[in-house]
C-alpha cells in the first residue's frame, strides 16, 4: 500500500504493542514522524520493536488496572493514542464462565476506556487537540459463534468511544473506532490456515477475503490524521463488507 501521513513531532501511545495490528501501528507511525511510546507486556517484544523502529517501550499488562493508571500518571501528554491492547476467550455461550467474560472486558473495554480517559485528560490540560483510535471488531456489530465476551467487550468499545467523542469533543480530541474483519497477522494466519474453517468465514465477505494487516493500519492512521478532522464517534468496518447483513 501507497497511502503516507506525516505525523512529524507528534507524540503518540499504543497499546497492543507487542505483535499484529499494534506493532504494525507503532512502526507506521515511526515512518510517519511521530515519537512512539509502544505499551505491551512482552518485553522481549517491545525490545525488538525498540531496536528495529525506535519506539520507546513500556511494558505493562493493562488488565492491571492500579499498574496502568500509576504508569498513565507519569507520561506527557501524547497527540495520538491507539488502544489495540485485546485478548479472545472463546466459548460457548452454554459454557459461559464469568471469569472470561471478565478478564476479556478488563483488557477490551476497561483498559481502553482508562487509557483514553487519562489521556484525554492530559491532552485537555495540555491544550492539545489531539485523536484517539479504538481497535474493535466486526464482533462489536454482527453476532460471532462461540464470541459471546468478546462481542460484548467490543460493543462496549464502541460505546466506550461514542461517549468520549462526547466529552472530549469540545475541547477539538477526536475519538474513533475501527471494526476489522479476521486480519492476517502471523498468528490468524496459523488460526485459519485449515480451508474448512475459513471458507464458511469467507462466505460472509463479500470481497472474498481476509483483511491485511496494512489494510487496517491504514485506516488508523487516516483517523488520526488531519484528514479525518470532521469525523469523530465513527465505528469504520473494515471488513470487505461482512456487516452489511
Amino acid at each position: 500500500m501507497k497511502t503516507s501521513f506525516d505525523f512529524s513531532a507528534k507524540r503518540a501511545l499504543v497499546t497492543g504493542a507487542s505483535s499484529g495490528i499494534g506493532r504494525a501501528v507503532a512502526v507506521r507511525l515511526v515512518q510517519s514522524g511521530a515519537s512512539v511510546t509502544a505499551v505491551g507486556r512482552n518485553a522481549a517484544a517491545l525490545d525488538a520493536l525498540q531496536k528495529e523502529a525506535g519506539c520507546t517501550p513500556l511494558v505493562i499488562d493493562v488488565e492491571d488496572a492500579a499498574a496502568l493508571e500509576r504508569e498513565l500518571a507519569d507520561l506527557p501528554a501524547f497527540d495520538l493514542v491507539v488502544n489495540c491492547a485485546g485478548i479472545a476467550l472463546l466459548e460457548s455461550a452454554f459454557d459461559f464462565q464469568p471469569k472470561n467474560f471478565d478478564a476479556v472486558m478488563a483488557v477490551n473495554a476497561r483498559a481502553a476506556a482508562l487509557v483514553a480517559s487519562r489521556c484525554g485528560k492530559a491532552m485537555v490540560s495540555a491544550g492539545v487537540r489531539g485523536s484517539i483510535v479504538n481497535v474493535s471488531s466486526q464482533a462489536s456489530l454482527v453476532a460471532l459463534d462461540a464470541h459471546l465476551c468478546y462481542c460484548a467487550s467490543k460493543a462496549a468499545m464502541d460505546a466506550i468511544t461514542r461517549s468520549l467523542c462526547l466529552e472530549f469533543g469540545p475541547y477539538g480530541i477526536r475519538v474513533n473506532s475501527v471494526n476489522p474483519t479476521v486480519t492476517l497477522t502471523p498468528m490468524a494466519e496459523q488460526a485459519w490456515a485449515d480451508p474448512a474453517k475459513s471458507a464458511a468465514a469467507l462466505r460472509n465477505i463479500p470481497l472474498g477475503r481476509f483483511a491485511q494487516v496494512d489494510e487496517v493500519v491504514a485506516p488508523i492512521l487516516f483517523l488520526l490524521s488531519g484528514g479525518a478532522s470532521m469525523i469523530s464517534g465513527a465505528a469504520l468496518p473494515v471488513d470487505g463488507g461482512y456487516t452489511i447483513v
